[in-house]
């Protein structure tokens, strides 16, 4: 296997600084107009072979419901995909969310993935739904009831058994596995089959936009990760969970990162540009506006965008890394020190022009192509 680059600065003179900061990728695997989802998960496909061979640490898939922009809804199953030719790089979820799947279920995906790849599998982990109420209530089998229910008929609410079902996935996973009390004393001790290669059980890591993951995380001793590409409270959320983490199985300190939004073009001007696609989407997400496939950067974004929308989009951006390749390693270095990590996952979200081939991100690649030629040696 491939030795990982070391993630470098190039200094002016010649001398190559090493840094202490690993870049990480967040795919959603985005749908632009014109793109069927095979086109979407050839780009990515491309994407992540790129990423692999130009040393980013992490590869992580989300898990988002009903969106036509997004056609990532099952990281685990993609991810048998998408890491094909990968030889190095590590493959997760950012993240399957809990409440949509049975523990099983999951522990038995991800230590499926571990025996095909190996040591190199992440399993994160995230409380939302990643999708509209009905939608959520649909996963669960519940359509048209929106609620779920035990086997004495009262209401259960899955989010309110999230952290019982974390500490399942991970018991399912591990050599003891999950024992199950029964009647008359009797246990039952339940393993995700097939079960990874022994020794190679997947990383798992807490994600969350709050107090409460931060929290959980502590406890139970998990790595966390803070989803700064949309939410604000990182300080706070890294602070609680900090001050609060509890050594246990998966390691003695706190081990956590940011996410962050980032396009990076050869010219400022292009950045901007390429943002604004991802910016119209988000910016309609926030304010219920009508969400459809990604627009082109240029005329066709503009010719639809309401002032409404470019304002609060203009707002968003001001938390992205938008520039060109010396402006966005200052970002990135001004926010791995202002949260205080050693890596950062960025989401790439430069958008499509006119004409670009469908089953490419050319400029999402080139993101990655720009930050590596500045961290990477």
């Amino acid at each position: 296997m491939p030795q990982v680059p070391q993630l470098k600065r190039n200094e002016p003179d010649g001398e190559a600084v090493a840094l202490s900061m690993e870049l990480s990728i967040l795919d959603l695997v985005p749908v632009r107009i014109g793109q069927s989802t095979s086109d979407s998960f050839a780009a990515s496909h491309e994407l992540i072979q790129s990423a692999d061979k130009l040393g980013y640490t992490r590869y992580w898939v989300a898990e988002h419901h009903n969106m036509p922009s997004i056609a990532s809804t099952m990281p685990g199953a993609e991810l048998m995909y998408l890491g094909q030719g990968t030889e190095r790089i590590r493959l997760g979820s950012g993240g399957v969310m809990l409440p949509n799947h049975a523990p099983l279920a999951v522990a038995e995906l991800f230590s499926l993935l571990s025996a095909v790849y190996g040591d190199r599998i992440d399993l994160g982990i995230g409380r939302a739904p990643g999708t509209d109420p009905i939608t959520s209530a649909a996963m669960r089998g519940h359509l048209g009831e929106g609620r779920m229910v035990d086997r004495e008929g009262h209401t259960v609410d899955p989010v309110e058994q999230f952290p019982q079902h974390v500490i399942d996935t991970l018991s399912l996973m591990r050599p003891e596995g999950l024992r199950i009390p029964l009647h008359g004393g009797r246990e039952h001790v339940l393993h995700a089959t097939p079960a990874a290669v022994p020794g190679t059980q997947p990383l798992p890591w807490l994600l969350g936009s709050s107090g409460y993951s931060a929290r959980l995380a502590a406890q139970l001793g998990m790595p966390y990760v803070f989803a700064n590409h949309f939410a604000a409270g990182a300080t706070t959320g890294m602070k609680i969970y900090r001050d609060n983490f509890t050594p246990g199985a998966y390691g003695d300190k706190p081990q956590t990162f940011v996410t962050v939004n980032a396009v990076v073009s050869p010219t400022e001007e292009e950045a901007q540009l390429r943002s604004e696609p991802f910016l119209l989407q988000m910016s309609r997400l926030r304010t219920g506006g009508r969400m459809e496939p990604l627009h082109l950067a240029g005329d066709d974004v503009r010719s639809v965008r309401t002032d409404q929308e470019r304002m609060v989009g203009e707002e968003m951006s001001e938390n992205w890394i938008i520039g060109d390749a010396k402006s966005a390693r200052a970002q990135l270095e001004e926010l791995a020190s202002r949260f205080e990590v050693d890596e950062i996952m960025i989401q790439p979200v430069a958008g499509a022009m006119e004409g670009e081939d469908l089953r490419q991100d050319a400029a999402r690649i080139q993101s990655l192509e720009l930050l590596a030629a500045e961290f990477l040696d």
